[in-house]
């Protein structure tokens, strides 16, 4: 009936001429229906349920188009709503969309949950995984006869692309690095493990923000803080930072509205601080899933959001920039998180939330990155079911820190790989990368990656900016390894440039 009134009633027409054509695939690479067509009420129509036919270099073209959702160097052939639509799970059993099949069940779980495809005789598969910018197709024979298709395309297919993407290594034993070397940075060397300076025994996390009074502000979790201690063991606590990272000084923060009480994921813990405009702001996680308080008073009392991020951001930090955020690169404020509900569940890739500085209280001004356009410019979304991936590091995004080094005009991004052999996790032993981009949403570099730091990496840190030189040559990282307030110097080497 949709199509009673268009001005070709023909189904193959309008493909061939508003899909196909444009974006490539030449009439003998594709048929549909059988071949047959039946007339119903004057309509032509063709089968729906099966007998497409199509070259794997059509199939592959189709998955580009759906991968860029309905665009095609650059001009929109389908509708970003209508691909949208037909990929999204339906809320039925086995999560399918209108004739596709979704991940967003986790029917396979070493998939990416955005992970779409579509499926015919023989186990043909079509695979679409936007966090990846991965499109599989797959032809031939059936994978396996005596299981069903699903499973065959599971076990076969997909598990094996997965861990070959997962376990790519180099001729190190190194995993290779998700992103290219930085354009800028040639080298980061790190101060002697010798060297690193540890504080308040006991106590991790430490996410920090610079604020107007030239302290920093920060919060731990599961210790006591620094000396003199407190009394009990708190699941969050607040202090300030002062002085330079060779003469540290670091004051607790007492406050009833805002401390928390419970081990692990038992109890409430920051994940990100930020001061704007004179007021502190804390994201909280373990909270089903975050929290937003804020404080006007520099951390002695704190007021509590009416609302939560329900859907994903389990683990948010905040963008930061300079003193009481000086040097924003615009009105917003930026938070990012591994795409999972809960800050213990590693995920494939991050994403990315902004709201005006003056209204991070209002839930309903936050918007969500979908995607980059084909002009390079950053597509945003206030449907939170949207959001797109900012970065991607199939199993290896948590727990992370970012802030912006105004010297090198880089946006640097500490990240823990929260894969660790120690049973103590990656406060003892693991790798982590460091990743740098001219905007917050990309695109990435590698500054520096390793499976296995020399030291414990933390379950999280920052590179505070009041501790960056004013040429951003020099770093220093804050952050949860040995389980303590951990300090280590960074020195960037840069690349040599012409002129």
């Amino acid at each position: 009936s949709a199509m009673r009134n268009s001005a070709d009633a023909n189904i193959r027409n309008l493909l061939r001429d508003r899909v196909y054509r444009p974006i490539g695939i030449a009439d003998n690479e594709w048929s549909i229906g059988y071949g047959k067509t039946f007339e119903v009420d004057g309509l032509p129509l063709v089968a729906a349920w099966g007998g497409g036919s199509f070259t794997a270099r059509a199939t592959a073209r189709i998955g580009r188009l759906v991968l860029r959702e309905g665009n095609w160097q650059g001009k929109q052939i389908l509708t970003q709503q209508a691909i949208r639509q037909v990929t999204q799970s339906a809320g039925l059993i086995g999560d399918c969309g209108m004739g596709w099949w979704t991940n967003a069940g986790e029917r396979f779980p070493f998939l990416p949950r955005d992970a779409i495809w579509g499926a015919g005789a023989g186990d043909e598969v079509l695979l679409v995984v936007p966090s990846l910018d991965l499109i599989m197709v797959r032809y031939g024979n059936d994978l396996a006869p005596e299981a069903s298709s699903q499973e065959n395309i599971g076990q076969y297919l997909f598990r094996p692309l997965m861990e070959a993407i997962i376990r790519e290594t180099s001729n190190t034993g190194e995993s290779q690095p998700p992103y290219p070397p930085s354009p800028i940075v040639a080298e980061l060397q790190w101060d002697s493990p010798e060297k690193v300076i540890r504080l308040a025994q006991g106590s991790d996390n430490w996410p920090m923000t610079w604020g107007d009074d030239g302290r920093l502000y920060t919060a731990y979790g599961d210790g006591w803080g620094f000396e003199p201690r407190t009394p009990h063991k708190l699941s969050l606590g607040l202090a300030a930072i002062e002085g330079s990272p060779l003469e540290i000084r670091g004051v607790n923060i007492r406050s009833e509205s805002a401390e928390q009480y419970g081990e692990g994921a038992r109890g409430k813990k920051a994940s990100g601080m930020l001061m704007v405009d004179g007021v502190l702001y804390m994201i909280v996680r373990n909270a089903q899933n975050a929290q937003l308080a804020r404080s006007f008073d520099h951390g002695k009392t704190w007021e509590w959001a009416q609302w939560k991020f329900t859907v994903s951001f389990g683990c948010p930090t905040f963008l930061n920039y300079g003193c009481n955020y000086a040097n924003a690169r615009d009105e917003f404020v930026y938070i990012y998180s591994p795409d999972s509900d809960s800050a213990y569940t590693p995920a494939d890739r991050m994403i990315l939330a902004r709201v005006p500085k003056d209204s991070l209280w209002n839930e309903s001004a936050y918007e969500y990155f979908v995607r980059i356009d084909s002009a390079g410019r950053p597509q945003w979304s206030r449907d939170i079911q949207h959001r797109g991936a900012v970065f991607v590091n199939v199993g290896r995004c948590g727990r992370s820190g970012i802030s912006y080094n105004v010297g090198l005009k880089r946006y640097i991004w500490y990240q823990v790989y929260p894969q660790s052999d120690h049973p103590g996790g990656p406060r003892f032993s693991g790798g982590c990368g460091i990743f740098d981009a001219p905007e917050p949403w990309g695109p990435w570099t590698t500054v520096f990656h390793t499976d296995g730091w020399d030291v414990g990496p933390g379950e999280s840190g920052c590179f505070p900016t009041k501790w960056m030189s004013p040429d951003g040559t020099e770093m220093w990282l804050v952050f949860s390894g040995d389980d303590c307030f951990s300090v280590r110097r960074a020195k960037l080497i840069l690349r040599k440039t012409n002129g």
